[in-house]
């Protein structure tokens, strides 16, 4: 496979940018990433020429893929030919909003951002303006963006920034606990609770592998919120309009929150975030209320567009059908082949969204028949139960060099693009089809 272009522009870049990209995992597959020229489909075009099933997908925003279909597409040039954006507001974003409004069910009002770090910043500020008070209580490992409040490791009793850059008294205010840890949730609420303006996670950690959420999880943290009268914010930068269809991931799971991060999805493949939730929060906001926000390019009219065709277009076909039914495919054809090949690894993921974690322990291979069967659910009754990722540290625990520098290029050698480390999420979309999970399949076989 010839990579001579990718090589040269690698060279280039590193000249000009940092570490030669402007998004650090792009940076993750060594010696050095390859450069994509166009999409196809559910494909991927290098440089070089090679071509790629792609399950990255954009790291997700592309529901579609590459192809968009006629209308969407149509409606995005006719709104980019009228003009390029205003500083004043546009009748797509009152569509799309309503949109939104009518589906989400944790939504009554919505402001438009113009990415997801800038979703959960808003949401931060806004949750600490709305409450009076000051901690965070994030989930390890879980990924809310590159801002101040969230960029920060260890526990409860010691965080610290994960970034040079940030304050250690930034950290101060967050306090990380393990996902799926009712225990240490509670413990944080003992001893902070007056002080807790919001809890912030993701439904489903999807930037650390995919971890699941154990049964009746959230609706404690539903719980616990109402009960100190702190937040519930739920990050659906990820699983918005992926998991659980045009009502999102809350709806899955059957839990409503205060308030909702969005991004990805909801721009239709451009640059995009909002904050959506109880109109009585979101109207604190600026200019109805006293929490600042603005943004130069939020609301704009080409992205609006963008998000509502698709959106649109999801809701009139056989999207999800599509896209899920595929997932579901991958998702069983890989354990089988993880109970012949690879017993300790875990297949998660749900909906369109698929990954294998290298864990590193698991049942005997004779135990497998009652597993989960397209994907980890936590499901106690399962034999994996005790050895499935329950959190981070179990995601990080596992095999992920070799995810990186062996497994990863294997993969690439049979022209199938995974996420560029064990960490990533993969994801489906409406251009992929079955003959893509069965490639895709084989290429798994001969890789592991």
């Amino acid at each position: 496979m010839n990579d001579d272009n990718s090589r040269d522009l690698y060279d280039r870049a590193l000249s000009v940018m940092p570490g030669g990209v402007n998004s650090a995992v792009r940076a993750a597959i060594e010696p050095y990433p390859f450069f994509v020229q166009k999409g196809d489909g559910g494909h991927v075009i290098d440089a070089d020429g090679n071509r790629y099933v792609d399950w990255v997908m954009g790291l997700g925003p592309l529901l579609l893929g590459h192809d968009l279909p006629e209308p969407v597409q149509a409606g995005i040039q006719q709104k980019a030919s009228e003009g390029p954006m205003y500083g004043t507001p546009t009748e797509v974003e009152v569509d799309l909003a309503e949109f939104v409004v009518r589906h989400v069910p944790s939504v009554e009002k919505i402001r438009f951002v113009n990415s997801g770090t800038e979703a959960t910043t808003s949401a931060v500020r806004l949750a600490r303006g709305y409450t009076g008070r000051n901690k965070i209580v994030v989930m390890q490992g879980g990924y809310h963006g590159a801002q101040e409040s969230t960029l920060v490791e260890g526990d409860a009793e010691n965080p610290r920034p994960s970034s040079a850059g940030i304050p250690q008294s930034f950290a101060e205010h967050t306090l990380p606990v393990p996902f799926n840890d009712g225990e240490a949730i509670r413990e944080v609420f003992d001893e902070h609770g007056d002080d807790i303006a919001a809890v912030l996670t993701e439904p489903i950690l999807g930037n650390y592998g995919i971890v699941y959420p154990e049964e009746g999880y959230h609706e404690f943290l539903r719980d616990i919120t109402e009960e100190h009268g702190s937040l519930l914010i739920f990050d659906e930068v990820i699983t918005g309009f992926r998991v659980g269809g045009l009502g999102c991931a809350q709806s899955e799971f059957g839990v409503t929150p205060d308030l909702t991060t969005f991004g990805k999805i909801i721009g239709g493949g451009f640059s995009v975030g909002a904050v959506g939730g109880r109109a009585e929060i979101i109207e604190h906001f600026a200019p109805s209320g006293d929490v600042f926000q603005a943004g130069t390019f939020s609301g704009h009219p080409v992205t609006m567009a963008a998000g509502l065709e698709t959106l649109q277009f999801a809701a009139e076909n056989d999207v999800y059908d599509h896209v899920d039914g595929l997932g579901e495919q991958l998702r069983g054809g890989l354990t089988e082949i993880l109970a012949d090949q690879a017993p300790s690894y875990t297949v998660t993921g749900t909906a369109s969204m698929f990954k294998v974690i290298f864990t590193r322990d698991g049942p005997g291979r004779d135990s497998l028949e009652e597993q989960c069967g397209a994907g980890c659910r936590q499901n106690p009754t399962c034999p994996r139960y005790d050895y499935c990722p329950k959190n981070a540290a179990d995601v990080k625990n596992a095999e992920t060099e070799r995810w990186r520098r062996v497994f990863w290029g294997k993969m690439k050698a049979q022209n199938v693009f995974l996420s560029q480390n064990q960490f990533e999420c993969q994801f489906v979309s409406y251009g992929h089809t079955e003959a893509d999970v069965e490639e895709t399949l084989e290429a798994y076989k001969q890789a592991l």
